[in-house]
């Protein structure tokens, strides 16, 4: 079956194209009249997208790769910065803590600035690149994705913190040379590595 044709004129200009295809352009275009100018940013393209690993301009840091969506968070990248924000304790150790999820370290973070006394959360917040502000302390499954994609931009021979609380007294960190996984003491120093979400 042929698609509808509507013939356009104007002057001695004339266009002719499919229905449906003037109908995506009508609405195309009223859409960029009435949503704000970022929303008519254009999407990002796969040749945008640099290798895992290395350094992604004006995000603030380093492709660790695609993360699957998971609940209520929709598919993005891990951006890693491209340093540290120093070594911080934990924070408020034999205290039980709501930052328990092993994946979401923006809602992990979130609790532990909003209970206070957390130094290596407050300090990943505090973290600015290429003007974005929305770093945080990443989950263990995070920080491990880290390991995983990317391990060579980490310091090898120490122990970085997640937002990750396992009991009152300890917390999940990561020792980079190897992958090692430990529950460690809430107020030893380790170093902290903020990471932000980048949606697609």
């Amino acid at each position: 079956m042929k698609p509808e044709m509507i013939t356009l004129k104007h002057g001695d200009t004339t266009i002719k194209m499919p229905a449906s295809s003037l109908a995506k352009l009508a609405v195309a275009s009223v859409f960029a009249q009435v949503l704000p100018p970022a929303a008519n940013v254009q999407p990002i393209t796969q040749n945008d997208i640099p290798a895992v690993g290395q350094p992604w301009p004006g995000q603030g840091g380093i492709n660790g790769g695609l993360v699957a969506a998971r609940g209520d968070v929709p598919e993005h990248y891990l951006i890693i910065t491209a340093e540290d924000a120093g070594s911080h304790e934990w924070g408020r150790r034999g205290e039980t803590s709501g930052a328990t999820s092993k994946t979401d370290g923006l809602a992990n973070s979130a609790i532990l600035l909003e209970e206070g006394s957390h130094p290596a959360a407050r300090a990943a917040s505090k973290y600015t690149a290429d003007n974005h502000n929305d770093f945080y302390l990443p989950a263990t499954a995070e920080l491990y994705q880290g390991w995983v994609n990317c391990p060579e931009v980490f310091v090898q021979d120490c122990y970085y913190w997640s937002s990750s609380q396992r009991s009152a007294f300890t917390a999940f960190g990561l020792h980079f040379a190897v992958g090692n996984q430990l529950s460690l003491v809430e107020d030893d120093e380790l170093r902290v590595r903020p990471v932000r979400r980048l949606f697609i």
